[in-house]
């Protein structure tokens, strides 16, 4: 049709209607800033009339989808432009637009905090780490204690001296700070609505590379939280820089940390582009939420058990932990790594399958995907006590 302006009128629906709407303003999302010849879609406008509908209920709508887009920028950027210093950039751009305060650590600072699987993995790279920690605080907050947000910022993602093979993997690890970008953009979007609640989003950032001084298979790396790393391979950088990040988490005492990153191949392998792996040290009352929200918005979640068993397969010989577990059950031991370095309840979403598409699919399109925004939008709105 080419059309630049489209009129969505029901006097009967609001649920529908605003739904309608949002995969409408989704579905024309595209990225073209390296392209010197832009086929640009025509649809400018999107007008929503009924009688259910607030014009809040739109502009609330109108945060989140941009929160997405936003998002889904991030990811679509190479790493020659968004590498950790300009992504920390970036988050300082969102905050000063929706209202949020931004504090970047550089080296010195990060060196100082000793998170040493933060620095463990920025050995190989010529271009320093960043640790961004974002708050927005409502001065009527809901919550006493803080939701905190925990994302993954590898910019790119070599696989370090366990190099990954280029095809169908290497090519596209500019993706790997989709959990980054799904918290920033997340608490862009709650700060935009003005939601009257206390929400901390901390992203740790690097690239993992094989440099001259890469982190190497055997090193015993001594992380934030004092705990010993025995790294048996280099591919499993996230779960390094996460665990400094949550480990930082406990000193605001949270409510909850829902952490969010591209972490694993076995997740995608397991629930493909439908679903994100979840695990979860939350309780009955929380899980059952964030399910509700993960419907709410359809981006759907298969939860695999967090057992004890499972910690027996990252006991390490020579330090307290290894940071892999070996062919089975990656996602899982990824997991009960991680809760290694937690006392809070905690939720993890392992994006891997879901955070960049290979081909369009409806309103997610192709590639950055922005998943995780409308999911934390949804729940923590949920928190709030109207």
């Amino acid at each position: 049709m080419k059309a630049e302006k489209i009129t969505l009128v029901n006097d009967d629906l609001k649920e529908e209607l605003l739904c309608y709407a949002e995969g409408m303003a989704l579905a024309n999302y595209q990225f073209l800033k390296y392209k010197s010849e832009k086929e640009t879609n025509t649809l400018k406008e999107i007008i929503i009339k009924g009688r259910k509908v607030a014009d809040t209920d739109i502009d609330k709508l109108t945060n989140v989808c941009d929160a997405v887009c936003r998002a889904r920028d991030l990811v679509n950027e190479p790493q020659s432009f968004l590498n950790a210093v300009q992504m920390a950039k970036e988050f300082e751009a969102l905050g000063k637009e929706a209202g949020f305060k931004v504090t970047v650590f550089d080296k010195k600072k990060i060196e100082s905090l000793k998170m040493g699987g933060l620095l463990a993995v920025n050995m190989g790279s010529n271009l320093p780490p960043t640790f961004t920690v974002m708050e927005y605080k409502h001065p009527r907050s809901k919550n006493k204690k803080p939701y905190v947000l925990v994302g993954k910022g590898v910019v790119y993602d070599t696989g370090g001296l366990s190099l990954k093979p280029t095809a169908n993997s290497m090519d596209y690890m500019k993706c790997d700070m989709g959990g980054a970008a799904a918290v920033a953009c997340g608490l862009f979007a709650i700060a935009k609505n003005k939601l009257p609640l206390h929400v901390i989003a901390l992203v740790p950032a690097t690239d993992n590379r094989p440099g001259e001084n890469a982190y190497t298979p055997g090193d015993v790396v001594t992380m934030h939280s004092g705990k010993t790393v025995e790294v048996l391979n280099t591919d499993a950088e996230g779960r390094m820089i996460l665990a400094d990040a949550l480990h930082y988490a406990k000193q605001y005492s949270p409510e909850l940390v829902m952490e969010f990153s591209t972490l694993t191949g076995a997740a995608s392998v397991a629930t493909g582009k439908f679903a994100c792996a979840f695990l979860s040290t939350a309780n009955d009352v929380q899980k059952k939420k964030i399910f509700e929200s993960s419907w709410n918005v359809f981006e759907r979640m298969v939860e695999f058990p967090m057992w004890e068993d499972y910690g027996e397969l990252i006991k390490s010989d020579i330090a307290d932990i290894k940071n892999i577990g070996g062919p089975s059950a990656g996602m899982i031991t990824a997991a009960k790594f991680l809760e290694h370095f937690i006392d809070y309840p905690y939720m993890h979403f392992d994006i891997a399958g879901t955070a960049f598409l290979h081909a369009a699919d409806s309103y997610r399109g192709k590639n950055g995907t922005g998943t995780g925004v409308r999911l934390i939008v949804d729940f923590l709105s949920n928190k709030v006590v109207r």
